[in-house]
């Protein structure tokens, strides 16, 4: 059994804002002394975990992040003939096992200041206990935290990313999978779009100006990404469900390697899938390549493609760091979308069967 999965993909993205700062930029990070476009961890995972590919490969195995449970249970309540002050408390009590429920003034007093991922399970077992509570059982925290609350479940993307929960530690869920921020192999320049927008129903006598003046940031490039999959800790987490920790493992591969973050979409339908991923497998401690790019690809290195520069540039550190420390990985598979070798459907089987 490999109790590590590594994923190395290349991806090249067409011009496009696919995460933004806080000025509307794209996501940026100075590395080996020049600018390199930037996709956070954070909305790399939002994006997989809500794709249509995870839907469909995890099924009823996915969790929701959401503040909203007490609004749940307060519907869930009323639609039994609850009064309202009666189902709000109720919920309100329940909702504490996932956070600090808001002000009773605010315009939501049944939602949770903070945002928690919650189980299909644990849903349905705050649901139950809002019924008995109803039915006239006592409101005990600890107790009732520890009836709804799970340590493992079948919660596939909580297995996966993990969660905090800050008053119930206890039920806290250490993350299976590791992801880097994917950056660029090579220096950039963020370029400013100005575009403008006229108004339809102007007249040819009016003036000739436009309606609207804007400005957007864009970029592009070749992107690498690392994900690391510690295989025993998704598996304890799945309450030892290791068919379904293949079948995520898989989910995983496949949605980092097409499903594009939605960023600005629309402007710039910059949606791709990975040219290059190295999946591998093994006992050793794993470590990302990303060294390889430390100096920045240059159009100087296989007559401008860069995509190809890079593949070589990966390829090379691999190399190197396995004469230097041993073999990282007991097995491996490649797609390399250029050369023709290997396929998508091989690299997810390679990762649901790896452990």
């Amino acid at each position: 059994m490999s109790r590590f999965l590594q994923l190395h993909f290349l991806t090249f993205y067409p011009p496009s804002n696919l995460n933004r700062d806080d000025l509307g930029r794209p996501k940026s990070a100075i590395i080996g002394g020049v600018n390199r476009l930037r996709i956070s961890s954070q909305a790399l995972k939002r994006t997989w975990r809500t794709s249509d590919t995870f839907a469909e490969a995890l099924d009823g195995h996915l969790a929701k992040r959401t503040q909203r449970l007490g609004e749940t249970i307060h519907q869930h309540l009323l639609a039994k003939g609850i009064d309202t002050g009666r189902a709000l408390k109720i919920a309100r009590d329940i909702a504490t096992a996932f956070g600090k429920p808001k002000a009773e003034t605010d315009k939501n007093p049944a939602y949770t200041e903070q945002l928690a991922f919650i189980s299909a399970e644990e849903q349905q077992a705050a649901l139950a206990l809002a019924d008995r509570m109803s039915n006239g059982e006592a409101f005990d925290p600890k107790k009732q935290a520890a009836d709804i609350l799970r340590r493992t479940d079948t919660a596939a993307d909580i297995a996966m990313f993990g969660r905090m929960l800050a008053d119930n530690p206890d039920f806290n869920r250490e993350a299976s999978v590791q992801v880097a921020h994917a950056v660029t192999t090579h220096k950039i320049t963020i370029e400013d779009d100005y575009y403008t927008a006229v108004d339809d129903l102007k007249l040819p006598s009016e003036d000739a100006g436009a309606g609207f003046l804007g400005e957007a940031g864009f970029g592009a490039g070749v992107f690498y990404l690392y994900v690391c999959i510690d295989n025993d800790l998704l598996a304890r987490n799945l309450a030892g469900d290791t068919a379904l920790a293949g079948t995520a493992r898989a989910a995983l591969a496949q949605a980092a390697a097409t499903v594009a973050p939605g960023g600005k979409q629309a402007s710039y339908a910059s949606r791709s899938y990975a040219q290059y991923i190295l999946a591998e497998a093994g006992n050793a401690q794993p470590r990302t390549l990303a060294g390889a790019f430390l100096k920045p690809v240059t159009e100087r290195e296989d007559e401008g493609d860069m995509l190809a520069a890079s593949v070589n540039r990966l390829t090379q550190t691999r190399d190197s760091m396995d004469r230097a420390y041993g073999p990282c990985a007991e097995t491996h598979r490649i797609m390399d979308v250029v050369q023709n070798i290997g396929t998508l459907a091989e690299i997810m089987a390679f990762c649901r069967d790896c452990a």
